[in-house]
């Protein structure tokens, strides 16, 4: 068995922003030369996601608006530790901290509307996100 490891660097112009990564992920698993296996995308981070769906400006803005209905700025206990970013916390929970992906014939292996997406909470700072492909 093989296996390729590589790291997305984010750093999100906003404080929160989600981010279409499905190319760079496909460019690793071009890279690998694996042809039949997995692909893991893991957020390194606790205050960001990462997730498959849809990539249509609709379905974010709602994707957004429910994690905030869900776990909304406000105080929560992790503040009185001095940080600020407790509903990161809580959305990284909502939406996935990883995916693991087919890999078939050398090529992510999603379906027709499927796109890998990067969701930051707690940004404007550089961040990681590792790409780790296995098989033959």
């Amino acid at each position: 068995m093989k296996s390729e490891t590589d790291y997305l660097w984010m750093e999100t112009r906003r404080h929160r922003e989600f981010v279409n990564i499905t190319e760079s992920v496909s460019a690793v698993v071009g890279r690998s030369g694996i042809r039949e296996g997995l692909c893991l995308v893991s957020a390194m981070h606790i205050t960001a996601a990462v997730y498959v769906n849809d990539d249509e400006s609709g379905l974010i803005r709602d994707i957004e608006a429910w994690a905030d209905r869900l776990a909304p700025p406000s105080d929560y206990e992790h503040h009185r530790t001095g940080e600020s970013n407790g509903d990161a916390h809580l959305k990284n929970l909502l939406l996935g901290h990883q995916v693991v992906l087919p890999v078939t014939a050398g090529r992510l292996d999603l379906g027709p509307w499927e796109q890998v997406f990067y969701a930051e909470f707690d940004g404007q700072r550089r961040k990681r996100v590792i790409v780790k492909v296995i098989g033959e």
